[in-house]
């Protein structure tokens, strides 16, 4: 699949930042263009089923590795940088696990290699099926306006915050009307997959992976890695550094920019 993109910087290191779920490409240029400022060569991607690139009816972490494997080839990168947050924290770790040689450096914010299938395990306020289905329910020919899509999802979706960031996801049509930009019915289709833990049994029998510096960044306020992750990330990633950004939550690059940042250029440039 062609992966619709974004690129900054004309030269450096290539790093290829890969949003999570619900997201696009759009919520990562500010990063982006700090990056490109400090010499690096940024490429912000559309995942398969969100923002402008295609559906499929086929969403699982395979099908993302391909995704990607496809878009570094695409531009002729051998190797690469490799940012993924969320659900693209686990792409570029499964890309990482099966082609270990295409990955300069590995860095995943706020997400483990683990399932996150029971509530218990992640912040329960984030019921995915259930905004899903609120979102698929929603009757677009009678929407005039966000306002009324955010009205109708209230219920369902009680954070004002998360419907904000879900209705950056509808887009008007040629026609005047309202569209989702993301593919619901695979998304929800898939959920189970998409929630899942990686296959690591066999890396970490072997040890696991030390050929590249790998990063993971929490959240302080966030239910995504936890002080009991530590121990089977290192038995993935033996090498791998782990930082708590204060005052932010799972969306670390939106509630912490600054501190990513500064955390991602000091990982990479020492």
């Amino acid at each position: 699949m062609d992966l619709f993109y974004r690129s900054y910087g004309e030269q450096g290191p290539a790093l290829v930042i890969v949003h999570g779920l619900y997201g696009t490409g759009d919520n990562w240029v500010s990063i982006a263009r700090e990056m490109a400022a400090a010499g690096f060569r940024v490429f912000v991607v559309d995942q398969r089923n969100h923002g402008r690139s295609a559906h499929e009816p086929v969403h699982d972490y395979p099908a993302m590795r391909d995704d990607l494997i496809g878009f570094l080839d695409a531009r002729g990168l051998d190797r690469a940088i490799l940012l993924g947050h969320s659900m693209g924290g686990k792409a570029v770790m499964q890309l990482a696990l099966d082609h270990p040689g295409r990955v300069e450096a590995l860095i995943s914010v706020d997400m483990a290699p683990r399932s996150y299938l029971e509530p218990v395990h992640f912040n329960g306020a984030t019921n995915h099926a259930k905004m899903i289905d609120a979102m698929l329910a929603l009757d677009l020919s009678a929407i005039q306006s966000r306002s009324d899509a955010d009205r109708a999802l209230r219920t369902a979706i009680g954070s004002e915050r998360v419907r904000s960031f879900m209705l950056k996801n509808l887009s008007r049509t040629k026609e005047g009307g309202f569209r989702w930009r993301l593919n619901l019915e695979a998304l929800r289709n898939n959920l189970p997959a998409i929630l899942d833990g990686l296959d690591t049994a066999a890396i970490e029998a072997a040890g696991g992976l030390t050929e590249f510096p790998v990063l993971f960044m929490a959240g302080e306020h966030s239910d995504y890695i936890l002080p009991e992750d530590h121990i089977p990330i290192r038995r993935l990633f033996p090498e791998a550094s782990i930082v708590r950004i204060p005052s932010a939550g799972h969306w670390v690059h939106a509630e912490q920019p600054r501190l990513l940042i500064k955390s991602l250029r000091y990982f990479l440039e020492h």
